[in-house]
């Protein structure tokens, strides 16, 4: 379990890529305090698992299903990467539930300055925008961030100096490819109304599911 609060920028070393897998080896510090090799780190908003580590940096074998779902197959040596440690159960829940699972992409159609701020506007498929609302949260590439406009085609979030900093969002440009996950919260909830005897959430309906 991750909270999307980015610890630390880390740059790809080498991506060791073949048709039937990937292994990446990303340079970092901050995470690699207290993680041992089977440990969780969030690469873009893509939990991995720890398979090495040596001074400096850490790999992580990436399987044929999670470079469909991601954008994780487009890094190259050099590419900047959001990094985070799984959450420890006496931290601060900073953002919000970020699984690390995640549910499709989005290609940036623009970024543009407001203020001290910069908007960043995401194309998205429908399957992702049902569950996006405004004022709710969103994870891209792994930053935990509020949604200031749905619209049928996009969402936007508007992005301070310190997470422009702190991140690699802004190292990508309109036409850049970014991972999503939704909200498990609104995931849940709509599965639960898929429900074929669904009629609403009622206290019947709540009592039923385990609520």
């Amino acid at each position: 379990m991750f909270t999307g609060i980015v610890e630390e920028k880390g740059t790809v070393l080498s991506l060791e890529q073949t048709p039937q897998k990937c292994r990446l080896n990303i340079k970092a510090e901050i995470v690699l305090r207290g993680t041992i090799v089977g440990d969780s780190i969030a690469v873009n908003g893509v939990c991995l698992t720890v398979t090495d580590i040596v001074e400096g940096m850490f790999s992580a074998d990436v399987m044929p299903e999670t470079l469909r779902r991601s954008s994780l197959g487009c890094l190259k040596a050099g590419s900047p990467v959001n990094l985070e440690r799984a959450m420890a159960a006496n931290g601060r829940f900073g953002g919000h539930i970020v699984t690390g699972h995640i549910d499709g992409t989005g290609k940036i159609s623009s970024v543009k300055k407001e203020g001290n701020a910069r908007i960043v506007t995401i194309a998205a498929p429908d399957n992702i925008l049902r569950l996006i609302v405004e004022k709710g949260s969103a994870a891209i590439d792994g930053i935990s961030l509020t949604v200031m406009k749905v619209t049928k085609t996009d969402f936007s979030v508007s992005i301070i100096p310190h997470t422009a900093n702190e991140t690699a969002l802004l190292s990508k440009k309109a036409g850049d490819t970014v991972n999503l996950e939704n909200d498990i919260v609104g995931k849940y909830v709509e599965r639960l109304l898929s429900v074929p005897e669904s009629k609403g959430i009622t206290r019947e309906f709540l009592l039923k599911n385990g609520f």
